[in-house]
């Protein structure tokens, strides 16, 4: 009976020593889980912030398209307008060379007249 007490108890021992090792093992297997855990909540909250920085660059950049494109149709219309403006300057320039050509005729006409005269 105590030989069978002795071996039980060794026994008992052995599983309980197998139970720390375990328990141990689970320990750091858990420390290990955790460390990953707060490394990974770190990349994550960098990528937060890298995608809150982006957002408020897209946000920004919208804002700058949407003023050139005002500015764009500002200046298509001064460029539509300038256009006008010359073909109008071309047409009363075309105007004047007509009048110069034909006061040109009428005061070579005028001119032999006078000096014969």
């Amino acid at each position: 009976l105590h030989q069978q007490a002795e071996q039980t108890c060794r026994q008992l021992v052995r599983t309980q020593e197998e139970h720390e090792r375990l328990l141990q093992a689970a320990m750091e297997q858990a420390e290990g889980l955790e460390h990953n855990l707060r490394s990974t909540e770190a990349v994550l909250g960098e990528r937060a912030a890298q995608l809150k920085d982006a957002q408020a660059q897209l946000s920004r950049n919208k804002l700058l398209i949407k003023d050139l494109r005002e500015e764009n149709r500002g200046v298509a219309v001064a460029l539509q307008a300038a256009e006008l403006k010359q073909k109008s300057t071309e047409e009363k320039n075309q105007l004047l060379e007509e009048q110069a050509s034909a006061l040109k005729q009428l005061i070579g006409k005028i001119t032999p007249a006078s000096l014969s005269g």
